[in-house]
């Protein structure tokens, strides 16, 4: 550093440096394990027990908690009820579906005896043998049989397909009530680590709360608060450096590996997620520090301290005010890439 004097004041003054500059973006940063998941009940009633403790590991398919509710047991036995009469009705022996064939065959029979009887009346009449009323009588039966056998079969087929349906609905509903008495015990959908129990013994449960928190047990994640200003500069694959709270003399590197589109409307901040790649030998779930993404990197680029910088992209020299043209940025230097040299003396901004 040289100090110059003017008016009595100093007035400091550096040249800039050739330096290795790095260009990063800031974000906060949680460590959260990896398909960390809250676990729901998809029926109501009572906590009966918890089924593991915190820091259990478990597989899938697990049990976590068993709840006690004796309202869909008796759901699903009235289902079968109303299953096993449906079915009675559309497949057994004494159905209703049984009483209308018997009924079809009653009126094809008298359907076939009042044929006979027409068309022996028919051709006595044609031979003029017999009375016109004597006629008429039998037309008449033969078509009122035709039209009740005609109308019985419709009956049948119409029943038939209503049976049919009351079946179908029966035996879903059957299926439906029970697979909600299996619902009583909730599994894992992981192999992981039960993380959280939000439910105690004789507690109340219902499906709007969660009763577990499930996630991996040795795979941790990297979630990353972006402020919008800076998401465009991120790409899948970039290094991150990560400083947790609890390894604060240690450095981490991950990469990123997802961004999310959405952005927050209430921190006006986006979601990055990255993966440790040496991660540290104990982790829990929502370890806080801070990240530094690295978007560029550079070697022996001329550089100045951001504190000399003017508005405008100006610094001032011994000969009066410059324009420059920069590149990279860091939290405290700026690259230089046209309008001064190493030869240039920059004087710091009196404020």
């Amino acid at each position: 550093m040289l100090w110059l004097f003017s008016c009595g004041e100093k007035i400091e003054k550096i040249y800039p440096k050739k330096m290795a500059m790095t260009e990063s973006v800031y974000a906060s940063v949680t460590v959260q394990p990896d398909s960390l998941y809250q676990a729901y009940a998809s029926v109501s009633g009572i906590l009966h027990r918890n089924l593991v403790e915190e820091g259990d590991l478990v597989p899938k398919g697990f049990p976590l908690v068993q709840i006690v509710n004796t309202a869909p047991e008796l759901n699903a036995e009235n289902a079968r009820l109303n299953f096993q009469l449906a079915e009675e009705n559309y497949q057994g022996s004494s159905g209703v579906l049984k009483a209308l064939e018997d009924e079809i065959k009653s009126a094809k029979l008298s359907l076939e005896n009042d044929s006979v009887n027409y068309f022996r009346q028919k051709r006595l009449w044609e031979q003029q043998i017999g009375s016109k009323a004597q006629y008429e009588n039998r037309k008449l039966a033969y078509e009122l049989s035709q039209n009740n056998f005609r109308l019985t079969i419709n009956r049948y087929q119409r029943t038939k397909n209503e049976l049919t349906t009351q079946w179908q609905q029966a035996r879903n509903n059957y299926i439906t009530a029970q697979s909600n008495t299996q619902d009583f015990t909730i599994e894992s959908n992981i192999n992981g680590k039960v993380y959280a129990l939000f439910k105690e013994p004789g507690e109340i449960v219902n499906t709007m709360e969660p009763i577990a928190t499930v996630g991996s047990s040795d795979t941790f994640i990297i979630e990353m608060l972006v402020d919008e200003v800076d998401i465009v500069k991120l790409s899948r694959g970039q290094k991150v450096l990560v400083i947790l709270d609890s390894y604060k003399n240690e450095v981490f590197e991950a990469n990123v590996y997802k961004i999310y589109p959405k952005k927050d409307q209430r921190s006006q901040t986006f979601k990055v997620e990255a993966s440790f790649i040496d991660p540290p030998a104990v982790l829990y779930p929502g370890l806080a520090g801070e990240g530094n993404i690295i978007i560029a990197q550079k070697n022996e680029v001329l550089t100045i301290p951001k504190s000399y910088l003017n508005k405008g992209n100006q610094v001032q020299t011994e000969d009066g005010p410059v324009t420059l043209k920069i590149g990279l940025q860091s939290l405290e230097l700026i690259e230089i890439l046209e309008g001064i040299d190493e030869n240039t003396a920059i004087l710091k901004p009196i404020e």
